[in-house]
């Protein structure tokens, strides 16, 4: 794979000044176009230690314009990224559309060294690198351009490098114990590069592998490589725009059957709710406590018809919680900003440190409901949506998440009656509006969203629970009770 990379490619410093002169004058233009474009530019250089990838990073920044490019280097994990899951930091660092992100050290860094370490057997570096290939065909689906470059040095090559730096007092500490440690095992990591990139070097995302060995031809072989990419990919999108082609209807059958089947006759006296209720928010309260001590996230997603009670039942629930360890994320349309990144990008955002808990009123199915019916999504994205969302979910699982997905259902004749009563009282007139009395129009297709949400995203570590909603104390109930059953049983699993 790498025998190109090692023929030792040279640039008279000449002919590099005059390419680079034309180069630059190349990135800032497509920097210019990029700006207005509907995708971000991210840039992953990796490769050998002493291949260049300082060098060529550097180079970058001062050819291309400074307001428009970002770079992030990723070292050893700090507290905060550790509370979380392994993607999350990546998500943070991610450019909005129209900008570039330089990324060093990238999500392929950790899989590679803890694969020399031994720290991840060859099951787990191919359980890495799927997982690798899943976040950047997320990316790439929603138009992103990853530009992937590997800086490629032969041992000898590296070898003569590093000796080389030892021996300039003005550049010795540029080589640490690890990067002589690594030479020591080049073999081993080169068997591990080429495994690596074999497998992640796909049609949406490949691997551009350039010989390090001259620090002139591989920054400008580099530079060149994302100028053409840009360009390309500038082309490609505005191609596809006017090629879109209308994907054909999903036809689901019989699913709505999930909603219909629900038993709304069901009811819960006052009695029996504020019993009921004082024992499960009691339960809920030390269980919360038990879980800040394991360490534990916990995320809540309510979803549910306009009016169902999903704010009354959040309420009840919060009663039971410290303030200091919750949060909850009302979901509204994106801001600008959030619509810049990639919809999964603001929820990233929020996703709970270990021990914490996040409750979220509305959530990332608004890409497969309200997105997908009313046209905010084009079929092919929300289509896509119910795979990235699986996907999202059992990351967040694998870290130790907990987590509680509800859809409260009502009737359409009871969610009428809840809208003239909101109308009644003062205090909340607010939370109705013309858009909810419009959405009623839209039931059926609605209906038919929801039951295929629900079929396509109920898995055995993210299972929805359909709660029966038309009486409120009964849902309320129904929904702590399912809380803390889910919480009881995975706080003893892990005790």
């Amino acid at each position: 794979m790498f025998e190109v990379a090692e023929l030792g490619h040279t640039i008279s410093k000449k002919e590099y000044e005059e390419q680079v002169a034309q180069l630059r004058v190349d990135l800032l233009e497509a920097q210019q176009d990029l700006k207005d474009a509907d995708f971000p530019v991210i840039i992953l250089v990796s490769g050998v230690d002493g291949g260049g990838k300082g060098n060529a990073i550097n180079l970058l920044n001062e050819w291309m314009d400074p307001r428009y490019i970002r770079t992030h280097a990723f070292g050893p994990r700090t507290e905060e990224e550790r509370l979380r899951p392994h993607s999350w930091r990546y998500w943070m660092a991610l450019p909005p559309k129209g900008r570039t992100g330089v990324f060093v050290g990238s999500w392929y860094s950790e899989p590679i060294s803890k694969r020399m370490k031994g720290d991840l057997d060859t099951a787990g570096l191919d359980a890495a690198l799927i997982q690798i290939n899943g976040l950047e065909k997320q990316l790439t689906d929603d138009g992103a351009l990853i530009v992937k470059c590997w800086l490629h040095l032969s041992r000898e090559r590296q070898k003569k490098r590093i000796k080389r730096l030892l021996k300039d007092p003005e550049n010795a500490w540029r080589v640490s114990r690890h990067d002589l440690k690594n030479l020591k095992h080049y073999d081993e990591f080169i068997c591990v590069a080429e495994r690596v990139l074999r497998e992640t070097s796909t049609a949406e995302a490949p691997w551009m592998i350039i010989d390090g060995s001259n620090n002139r031809y591989s920054a400008l072989t580099v530079g060149r490589y994302v100028h053409a990419q840009i360009r390309q990919h500038l082309e490609e999108r505005k191609l596809e725009r006017r090629h879109r082609r209308k994907l054909p209807q999903v036809v689901t059958g019989q699913e709505i059957a999930l909603l219909d089947a629900l038993d709304l006759s069901l009811r819960l006296n006052k009695k029996d709710y504020r019993h009921q209720l004082a024992l499960l928010q009691g339960r809920l309260n030390r269980l919360s406590r038990k879980q800040v001590s394991a360490g534990r996230s916990l995320t809540v997603v309510f979803e549910g018809w306009d009016a169902a009670g999903k704010g009354g039942c959040i309420r009840r629930i919060t009663h039971a919680l410290d303030a200091r360890f919750y949060q909850v994320i009302p979901i509204a349309a994106p801001t600008d900003e959030e619509k810049a990144h990639h919809y999964l990008w603001r929820f990233w955002r929020h996703i709970p440190r270990d021990g914490r808990t996040t409750i979220y009123d509305r959530s990332w199915y608004g890409r497969v409901l309200v997105e997908r019916i009313e046209g905010f999504a084009r079929e092919d994205e929300w289509m896509r949506a119910y795979t990235e969302i699986n996907q999202f979910e059992e990351e967040l699982s694998s870290h130790g998440i907990i987590i509680l997905k509800f859809w409260l259902h009502i009737s359409k004749e009871e969610q009428l009656r809840r809208f003239k009563e909101r109308e009644q009282i003062p205090y909340k007139r607010f939370k109705i509006t013309e858009e909810d009395y419009r959405n009623r129009e839209k039931w059926d297709d609605y209906s038919m969203a929801v039951n295929d949400m629900v079929t396509r995203t109920s898995s055995e570590f993210a299972p929805w629970h359909l709660i029966e909603a038309e009486d409120k104390r009964y849902a309320r109930v129904k929904v702590l009770r399912t809380i803390v059953e889910r919480l009881e049983r995975e706080l003893d699993a892990k005790s």
